[in-house]
C-alpha cells in the first residue's frame, strides 16, 4: 500500500495551525489588561471628563486594569457609558497587547433650557443635563418647556443651528403656552414673533428682508415686537 505523504504533511500542518491558535488564544485570554486609553472623538470642549469615564469603567466591571483580559465583559462597559447622559456612543475594546481602548462621542448641545430646571437639548432633541467641565455657548430657551415637551422648541433651536443667519443673531428662545415661539435678536430691542412653525421657511426669510433693510436704515431700535405669523408681510409695532 502506498503512503501518501502530501496528505498527511496537510493533516500534519492542519494539526499544528489549530494548535497554535489555541495556544495563542488562550494565552492572549490570560494577559493582563493595562490602565485605561479613553479618547474622545470630534470634540475639543469635554462635558465629561477622562476621569468620570475611567470611574464608570471601574465601577462596573469592579477594576479594569491589571485583570486578566479574558474577565472583562466589553459589552457591559459599552452599556455602562452609553447610559450615561452626557455620551451619545462608546465603543470599548481590547488590543491585543492588553491595552484597553474606550472610544467615547460626546452628545452635542444646541439650544440650553432655563427653567427651574436647567438642562441642554442635544442635537437629536434629547435632554442632556448641564456640565460643570464646560459650558456651551447656544441660544437661551425659556417659557413653557419641560424634558417631555421638546419636539417644538427643537425644531426651532435645530433651524437656527443650520441657518447662518440665525445662528449668529438668535440669543433665546421662547415658547409661550399656545406653543407658539418667539425669538431675541442680538443687540435688537424688539422680540421677534413667530407664531407656530408652520410655513417656518418663509417666515425666515421675511424676517432676513426685514433686517437688511432696517439694518440700512438704521432703524432696528424703533421697534419693540416683529411679527411674522402672517405670510406675506412682516409687522412691526413700533416702540
Amino acid at each position: 500500500m502506498k503512503i501518501n505523504w502530501n496528505y498527511i504533511k496537510m493533516v500534519f500542518l492542519l494539526v499544528l495551525v489549530v494548535g497554535l491558535f489555541a495556544f495563542s488564544s488562550k494565552k492572549n485570554d490570560k494577559r493582563i489588561v493595562s490602565s485605561p486609553e479613553i479618547n474622545f472623538n470630534g470634540e475639543e470642549n469635554l462635558f465629561i471628563t477622562h476621569e468620570t469615564v475611567s470611574k464608570l469603567l471601574i465601577v462596573n466591571q469592579g477594576g479594569v486594569k491589571n485583570v486578566p483580559k479574558e474577565t472583562i465583559d466589553l459589552n457591559l462597559l459599552e452599556s455602562a457609558l452609553n447610559s450615561n447622559p452626557m455620551i451619545k456612543s462608546a465603543q470599548v475594546y481590547v488590543h491585543v497587547n492588553g491595552h484597553l481602548v474606550a472610544e467615547v462621542e460626546q452628545k452635542k448641545p444646541i439650544a440650553r433650557v432655563e427653567n427651574s430646571v436647567s438642562f441642554y437639548i442635544d442635537e437629536d432633541g434629547n435632554f442632556m443635563p448641564l456640565s460643570t467641565n464646560y459650558t456651551a455657548r447656544v441660544p437661551l430657551v425659556t417659557g413653557n418647556v419641560s424634558k417631555t415637551n421638546l419636539e417644538n422648541v427643537y425644531k426651532m433651536a435645530m433651524k437656527v443651528k443650520n441657518d447662518a443667519f440665525l445662528s449668529k443673531h438668535v440669543t433665546s428662545i421662547h415658547q409661550y403656552k399656545d406653543m407658539s415661539i418667539s425669538l431675541r435678536l442680538r443687540q435688537c430691542p424688539f422680540e421677534v414673533y413667530v407664531g407656530g412653525l408652520a410655513k417656518l421657511d418663509k417666515k425666515i426669510n421675511n424676517l432676513k428682508v426685514f433686517y437688511k433693510k432696517a439694518f440700512k436704515e438704521k432703524i432696528l431700535s424703533n421697534y419693540s415686537k416683529v411679527n411674522l405669523q402672517f405670510d406675506s408681510q412682516v409687522v412691526c409695532t413700533k416702540s
